[in-house]
């Protein structure tokens, strides 16, 4: 079973633009991000980039759920394990 979820992208019918509003602004991001985890895309881009843009897209991933996300959701949500509270 799988447990990673791209749902958003596959219904949204929104306007996908950024800086119109807050509520766009959002969406376009899981939009953008959803679009960008593709198996196929990311096969064909990954190689592309060099290593200061592998290094930069980890780090602000990193940082961003270091900012954001406590440890317990960290497990929760991103490594989808059981993670002792």
């Amino acid at each position: 079973m799988a447990q990673h979820t791209h749902n958003f992208v596959e219904n949204y019918t929104g306007l996908v633009g950024f800086g119109l509003n807050r509520d766009i602004d959002e969406n376009t991001v899981i939009y953008y991000l959803q679009k960008f985890s593709d198996d196929t895309l990311l096969k064909q881009l990954i190689t592309r980039l060099s290593d200061e843009e592998l290094d930069e897209i980890f780090s602000l991933i990193t940082r961003l759920m270091n900012k954001h996300l406590t440890e317990t959701e960290y497990h929760k949500l991103f490594l989808k394990d059981n993670h002792p509270k």
